[in-house]
């Protein structure tokens, strides 16, 4: 073989190889780490849809049958749902409680979400002085218990209406949400109770009573709006303050309602700051579900709904 082909064949084969080299070297080999893409983290809370958001639609609009609020909620994004008894007054009449809970927790198989807590309300005075009127508000509620537990909520939310002379109150409450929670406790379900009005969204009063009762399995469900005590033709005279009563109620909180009424053209709640109330829950140490309960007039209940969620998740970006 000439000499001088002999040297150009060897450099072409020199040169083919490097190139070669530098192609399986290439950030497009198997041996090359994809960029892995960071995941922002989403808030340290879950969120549910308490029925009562779609109450209008329910009961006056009746556009909405409440035996399909697991596939509205499931529409609307929800991974949990809160239900409010009185919504379903006509349905115990007519299927009876064993049907309701059956095409209940069907419903809610169907569509994926998770049966948190059933509202209670009309069942009666826990709180009441009166033993007898007592005893049958505490029967009244087992059924829900029952039912919840069933559905495999965790709570039923319950009201303790009754007493208004604070001592009064304080005693009856124990007395009657304790005999509640009692048997709560032998379904394994929570017994909580809302600041709802009265006496109750007194949290220095109904923290008294969770201390006194002292049982895992009772509890609250602070409701961010409900601290107004006393009304007077329509108008709140005396508020318990909003902030230091959900701070004062998240000692005891199983469960959390985000009540909203309107928002900015930024999406802020106008009435409530929910960045502080939410770092107020974050402090608590709590990561359960926070329930979205939209009672405005401006949006429809479903935009409504949907400015709540969006301000859940935009404000929990900016916690410490």
């Amino acid at each position: 073989m000439n000499k001088n082909l002999f040297f150009a064949l060897t450099a072409l084969f020199l040169i083919t190889t490097s190139i070669t080299s530098c192609k399986k070297a290439s950030p497009t080999s198997e041996n090359q780490e994809e960029p892995t893409q960071v995941k922002e983290p989403g808030p340290f809370f879950k969120i549910s849809l308490a029925q009562w958001s779609l109450n209008k639609a329910i009961r006056n609009e009746k556009t909405l049958d409440p035996m399909d609020f697991a596939q509205k909620a499931k529409e609307l994004g929800f991974e949990g749902i809160e239900y409010v008894t009185q919504l379903y007054n006509e349905q115990l009449k007519t299927m009876g409680m064993e049907a309701l809970q059956d095409s209940l927790k069907a419903k809610s198989t169907t569509y994926g979400v998770q049966n948190v807590l059933i509202m209670v309300d009309g069942e009666g005075n826990l709180a009441s002085s009166n033993e007898k009127e007592r005893n049958e508000a505490i029967e009244n509620h087992k059924k829900w218990v029952d039912a919840a537990a069933f559905l495999g909520c965790h709570s039923v939310r319950v009201n303790l209406s009754g007493a208004t002379e604070k001592e009064a109150w304080i005693e009856a409450s124990v007395k009657g949400l304790g005999d509640l929670a009692k048997y709560g406790a032998s379904k394994n379900i929570n017994v909580i109770v809302e600041n709802h009005g009265g006496l109750s969204s007194n949290a220095d009063l109904l923290s008294e009573v969770m201390t006194k009762i002292n049982m895992d399995n009772c509890g609250t469900l602070p409701d961010f709006g409900n601290f107004c005590i006393t009304k007077e033709d329509g108008e709140c005279i005396d508020m318990f303050d909003y902030y230091k009563g959900t701070e004062i109620l998240m000692k005891h909180a199983k469960a959390v309602s985000a009540k909203s009424y309107d928002f900015d053209a930024n999406g802020n709640e106008t009435t409530l700051d929910y960045e502080r109330l939410l770092q107020i829950v974050k402090d608590a140490g709590y990561t359960g579900y926070i329930g979205i309960e939209y009672e405005g007039e401006r949006l429809s209940e479903e935009e409504g709904i949907q400015a709540t969620k969006d301000l859940l998740i935009n404000a929990s970006k900016k916690l410490k």
